[in-house]
């Protein structure tokens, strides 16, 4: 291994090492099953009228859930679930549900 990669390999391990889980994943577990199924759908781009249908809800339903989650979570709207539910692996690009 050469001198210059020691360095790269110091700042690598220092970082993992101070590594936490991220937030979003801590604060999904104060979600219900129904709330983070809800952040899932959200998350992989759902209407509320889409959620409502599969989830076999009225559309006023499914925006209380919307709501409710995006209380819970400190999302200030729609776009900030989408990323709180990908950062916390509820969710990855290109899942379809």
């Amino acid at each position: 291994m050469s001198a210059a990669r020691a360095p790269d390999r110091r700042l690598i391990g220092e970082f993992a090492a101070r590594s936490k889980e991220p937030a979003a994943a801590e604060t999904l577990s104060e979600l219900t099953e129904r709330e983070r199924e809800v952040t899932a759908l959200v998350g992989i781009g759902l209407s509320n009228e889409e959620i409502a249908r599969r989830l076999v809800v009225s559309p006023l339903t499914a925006k209380t859930h919307v709501s409710r989650t995006m209380v819970k979570l400190g999302a200030s709207d729609r776009a900030q679930l989408v990323v709180l539910a990908r950062e916390s692996g509820l969710v990855r690009p290109g899942w379809l549900g």
